[in-house]
């Protein structure tokens, strides 16, 4: 049976994490201490101390969800046969397949967010969840849109899908949902839409120029939600995610449709695998295993298994 690992992606992050992984783990404290090294200041003491408003900082929380999540995948010390991450947890992904250096990722993540960041001033685009809606009535409601850049940004679930765009697109969004569907989320950025292409062609030269190596097991990409396997795919399907759609819901889709029944996910906490149940809940699949590497007794017992 084929074992996936996931890598959790922003929105994971919360004060306190991965203390305990240090204090427990020697892969864990290094891993830490590496990235502390690359970045030439403590994340480890952001990780654990705070404050929030700063570890919520999009340049402050992309390399540090990405230290945590390296940091439960070597304390857990198990190879996948394959693997992917949602968004910046494809950077994660990428670590622990060897593509990445730790220390480059963590750098390269802390550019991704800058360029993000700076992309489009604050307060002109936002995102917009919708729940209980299916795929094909997300999209009906996108194309009713008239009042500026809307599209779809994350295809999550069956029934969880998000849009990103222009901040009038967005209102105008909510207004035309069913009630109690639509919520605008807390974002400074209306992430993986066309409205940061050209600060992804900025970004795509930064990744031209890092070094990467073939990855040691495929890592399923979130653009083309196939996997990939040498350094050369995986680059190209990291420059056309920064504006492009994760594609999470096909992704595990195919995963599953390819004989995948165990689910492994490293992060500061589980939202990957409980997405895996509701998906493969949705498409008829049984005998799917889903394990948490995020806290030290999680971990531990994964080791005794």
């Amino acid at each position: 049976m084929q074992r996936a690992f996931l890598f959790t992606g922003q929105g994971s992050q919360f004060t306190g994490m991965g203390k305990e992984l240090v204090e427990r783990f020697d892969r864990a404290r290094e891993t830490f201490a590496e990235a502390d090294e690359a970045l030439g200041e403590s994340i480890t003491k952001l990780c654990f101390e705070g404050p929030d408003e700063s570890l919520q900082l999009t340049e402050n929380t992309q390399p540090a969800t990405l230290t945590v999540a390296v940091a439960a995948y070597r304390a857990l010390g198990m190879t996948p046969d394959l693997a992917a991450g949602h968004s910046l947890g494809e950077y994660a992904a990428h670590v622990a397949a060897g593509t990445l250096e730790l220390g480059t990722a963590v750098k390269l993540v802390r550019q991704r967010a800058t360029f993000m960041q700076n992309a489009v001033p604050v307060g002109t685009g936002g995102m917009v969840v919708l729940r209980k809606m299916d795929l094909d009535a997300v999209n009906e409601l996108v194309a009713k849109v008239d009042k500026g850049v809307c599209e779809i940004a994350n295809m999550n679930e069956p029934t969880q899908t998000v849009v990103s765009g222009e901040a009038a697109a967005m209102d105008q969004l909510v207004e035309l949902a069913p009630r109690r569907m639509a919520m605008k989320l807390s974002v400074s950025v209306p992430f993986h839409c066309s409205m940061l292409n050209e600060a992804g062609k900025q970004f795509a030269a930064v990744l031209d120029d890092t070094e990467m190596k073939d990855p040691a097991f495929p890592i399923w990409c979130n653009v083309d939600a196939k996997p990939v396997t040498t350094a050369q795919e995986a680059r190209d399907a990291l420059q056309r995610q920064f504006a492009g759609a994760v594609k999470w819901l096909p992704t595990v889709n195919g995963m599953l449709e390819s004989g995948v029944r165990n689910f492994i996910e490293c992060g500061p906490k589980a939202t990957l695998v409980n997405m895996v149940g509701r998906i493969a809940k949705g498409a008829g699949v049984e005998d799917v295993t889903t394990h948490a590497a995020t806290t030290v007794e999680e971990i531990t017992a994964l080791q005794a298994s």
